[in-house]
């Protein structure tokens, strides 16, 4: 039935499987940045909490009955570490993204939206009308500005970026926080890749950057990478969220996140919060590594390494499979250009680390 399609993408090196890796090799392609998922002790005291409920799913929707302590004791530390008023957890990143644009931008709206946010924003995005979506350069703050001025609508005004790109690895840049609160507009920020890894206090790019969130602040982060579970959460003044949850159908209309992993998530937030030290002295440690090897001057653990060609990109990651690394080979359509994507988790081994950016220096 999809054969032509099938053929197409396979001709143009872009086809993907599933595949169960070998559990032997060094991970350097995952988002567990800070190894969680590694840390049996978590998953034990998680498993713990949730036996000391009545229940171990939440059974429904959260506006229903399937909102737990759980959920709340997580919201809670959340919203007193990120200095903001309330919080909500949601089945992931991709349903957080869906339930922002989709419920906060009304008729006469206008969304102002990174060329590279994720694809569960852009998709969001096809829910609104057309005219109602502007899209700028990705980080570039003159072209938000001008199509701001151009196109901002006299009602409200949404802006959404990420804190940390996921295949660039690069960093929002604080003019628009700036911007957005000159022009008070609401800012979405997806933290998905940079909680847990960027600020003195590793909660992310409002962390890094020193900012004290304000009413027209959202932020959303997910819980599959750095906390090493899976989910996702959504900071904002509590009228933004007493809104939400009256509004967004991807919250309403679906069952709670699980308790186990949001107690898992609880957990590994608790770690962050207590070795945060540890953690970034570690962080840095690896970012020396890159710089000094690769000279990419990076400020998150995202390390993306252009190839341009989709081909060479699976025979780098073939070879190094051979070796015992796992990195990253990342083709159209989820970046315009091939590229290795490497991740320089905190719990690879130095030497490893050095080899595989030792090997990808000299397989250019």
């Amino acid at each position: 039935m999809y054969s032509k399609e099938l053929n197409s993408i396979k001709k143009s090196n872009r086809y993907r499987t599933r595949e169960i890796f070998n559990e032997n090799l060094i991970d350097l392609a995952s988002n567990d940045y800070l190894g969680f998922t590694q840390d049996k002790k978590l998953f034990e005291n998680a498993y713990k909490r949730v036996l000391k409920e009545n229940y171990t799913a939440p059974k429904a929707s959260q506006l229903v009955n399937g909102y737990n302590l759980i959920h709340k004791e997580f919201e809670d530390l959340l919203c007193e570490k990120n200095h903001f008023e309330a919080a909500i957890t949601v089945g992931s990143g991709f349903l957080g993204n869906i339930s922002m644009i989709e419920a906060l931008v009304r008729k006469k709206d206008k969304l102002f939206i990174d060329e590279d946010y994720h694809a569960s924003g852009i998709l969001a995005t096809k829910l609104l009308e057309a005219n109602q979506v502007i899209i700028f350069n990705h980080n570039d703050y003159k072209d938000l500005k001008e199509k701001f001025e151009k196109y901002k609508s006299s009602n409200r005004n949404i802006i959404a970026i990420e804190g940390v790109y996921s295949m660039q690895g690069d960093l929002a840049p604080k003019e628009i926080f700036e911007f957005a609160d000159e022009k008070n507009a609401l800012l979405i920020v997806d933290e998905a890749h940079s909680s847990g890894v960027l600020g003195d206090n590793l909660l992310g790019i409002f962390d890094y950057y020193k900012i004290k969130p304000k009413s027209n602040h959202i932020k959303m982060g997910t819980l599959g990478k750095a906390y090493g579970s899976y989910g996702a959460y959504i900071l904002a003044s509590s009228h933004i969220i007493e809104y939400l949850q009256n509004r967004a159908k991807a919250i309403i209309y679906t069952t709670a996140p699980s308790l186990f992993d949001i107690s898992l998530a609880l957990q590994s937030l608790k770690k962050i919060i207590t070795h945060k030290e540890e953690i970034k002295s570690k962080i840095q440690k690896n970012l020396n590594i890159v710089k000094e090897i690769l000279d990419i001057d990076s400020k998150s653990l995202i390390i993306p390494i252009d190839i341009k060609d989709n081909k060479k990109v699976k025979l780098i990651q073939e070879e190094l499979k051979k070796k015992g690394y796992l990195v990253g080979a990342i083709r159209q359509p989820t970046v315009k250009s091939a590229i290795i994507r490497l991740i320089a988790k905190i719990d690879i081994n130095e030497d490893d680390l050095r080899y595989v950016c030792n090997y990808l220096k000299e397989n250019l």
